[in-house]
């Protein structure tokens, strides 16, 4: 039998996909261009992320033994669009050595190893916090883990399903407690939160009449 708490969630999910239909997410064209973006993204929107990346791309550099090469100040300028380059450059640099010390560059190795294990992993490099780590574990690997972000926690407040000032892993045990442990579920429902928050449930000006989540 679904708890209350599951057929909440899943009300808000059929809302937001009979709204929006599939988001596809992550949009990239492989697993280091998801790792790339889940580090640039950090403090920005995703357009200029996107502008970011291109023009690692546009340098023949969307590669991580290439990228890994690239001295410092080259890359802040090529990841300049994203803001903050000065930090994310080093955080970009850091995310490459774990993976040149841990994997010797390779994602296929990376991907043989446990989730929770590789979770811990990639939380111990500087610069990489919950919201990242998972990114990277859905987005990239596949694994079933959910995503939270600012938009998450300003829906499942709304709704009243958490507090205001709830934890992340409160926050993230709402969904893994309550759900069936289903990438394909986590990925779209995370996709969906993003879209409906961006569009109706504004942190300030809520456009709460056409939301889709209206009356949930």
């Amino acid at each position: 039998m679904k708890s209350v708490t599951e057929k909440r969630l899943l009300r808000i999910y059929n809302r937001m996909y009979d709204a929006y239909g599939p988001q596809d997410w992550w949009p990239a064209d492989s697993a280091f261009e998801v790792m790339l973006g889940a580090i640039l993204t950090q403090n920005t929107s995703w357009h200029n992320v996107e502008k970011a990346i291109k023009n690692i791309k546009d340098a023949g550099l969307l590669n991580v033994r290439k990228l890994a090469c690239v001295p410092l100040n080259r890359l802040k300028k090529l990841i300049k669009p994203s803001g903050f380059y000065n930090i994310k450059a080093l955080r970009l640099k850091n995310f490459m050595g774990f993976l040149k010390k841990m994997y010797g560059y390779s994602l296929n190795k990376m991907r043989k190893v446990e989730t929770d294990i590789l979770r811990n992993e990639l939380l111990s490099i500087s610069g990489i916090g919950k919201e990242t780590a998972d990114s990277i574990l859905l987005y990239a690997f596949e694994r079933s883990v959910f995503v939270i972000d600012a938009y998450t926690k300003r829906i499942l407040y709304r709704h009243g399903l958490v507090g205001k000032d709830a934890e992340y892993d409160r926050v993230q045990g709402i969904f893994t407690e309550n759900l069936k442990r289903d990438t394909g579920l986590y990925n779209e429902f995370h996709a969906l939160i993003v879209r409906t928050a961006k569009e109706k449930c504004k942190s300030r000006a809520p456009d709460c009449k056409t939301c889709p989540l209206n009356g949930v």
